[in-house]
């Protein structure tokens, strides 16, 4: 499998620059289709009220300035986008809130790029608990970029979380376009002895031997830890120097209410590199 076709979350942030030069660079390299989508932030709810009844004036008036407000994050795409060179950039106006428009847009694409959130930069009508959401909603990967991160380079070393899970093989699996251009790939287990029925012999080997039939170099690691397991990936990413964190993203819903695994929750709140998820 190969990414066909990129989508990008675009808002005006002070982090949507570099998320859109990471998803442009991303679009070179694997010569597909770049969707830039922004979100005016009111729910397409609104509009299905009553489509009969004529539409508030003051509402309209709203609105049309959210729509501006998204056309011009949509202008600094493109212009991002041409400057960097893709080749078939595509802009998307969606009239939503942002958890629920990019989730619906990422079911027509091999893979999305949202930014973590960001609660000294906040964005109209962007949630604590976006990238939660639309991780949890789609039915492809997410690239979650960190909002601390100015930096745009390959993915030439990348960490996988892995703990034989269907969400960690789904994320492995959407994963190789990267981890067969990455100069090294480190495959984690952690606490193997306390699952064992869900590894092999040698813990990570399985993996291991599926990658390399793709042609990817892997390298297997086992250890101990009492610390949260989001905490060890993250401290590991950076003892390895690893540009790209992989793994599985768990979490559901209730009651309208986002309920994320531990290890999950922390990585997306205190994530240092980029990572994608597929749940």
């Amino acid at each position: 499998m190969n990414f066909k076709t990129l989508l990008v979350h675009v808002d005006t942030s002070r982090q949507a620059t570099t998320r859109i030069n990471l998803a442009a660079q991303m679009a070179i390299d694997h010569d597909a289709h770049l969707i830039g989508t922004a979100m005016t932030g009111i729910s397409r709810i609104v509009f299905q009220d009553n489509p009969l009844r004529p539409p508030d004036p003051v509402l309209m008036h709203h609105v049309e300035a959210l729509r501006d407000h998204a056309r011009e994050a949509l202008r600094q795409f493109e212009a991002i986008a041409h400057q960097a060179g893709v080749a078939s950039v595509e802009s998307r106006l969606v009239d939503d809130d942002p958890a629920a428009g990019m989730s619906r847009q990422t079911r027509y694409a091999d893979l999305a790029v949202i930014g973590q959130f960001d609660p000294d930069d906040p964005v109209p009508g962007l949630m604590s608990d976006f990238p939660a959401s639309v991780l949890m909603q789609s039915a492809h990967p997410v690239l979650i970029v960190p909002f601390a991160s100015q930096r745009i380079q390959p993915f030439s070393r990348i960490l996988i979380g892995w703990d034989a899970s269907l969400t960690a093989t789904r994320a492995v699996t959407r994963a190789l376009p990267l981890l067969k251009n990455a100069s090294m790939v480190d495959v984690v287990v952690f606490n193997a002895s306390a699952q064992d029925e869900a590894h092999g012999e040698v813990p990570g080997s399985d993996l291991a031997l599926y990658l390399a039939r793709h042609g990817v170099p892997v390298n297997v690691m086992s250890h101990r830890t009492d610390i949260d397991i989001g905490d060890a990936l993250l401290s590991l990413c950076a003892d390895q120097g690893s540009d790209l964190l992989v793994m599985g993203g768990y979490g559901h819903t209730r009651f309208r209410e986002i309920l994320l695994g531990g290890a999950t929750r922390t990585v997306l709140e205190s994530m240092t590199l980029p990572v994608l998820m597929a749940h």
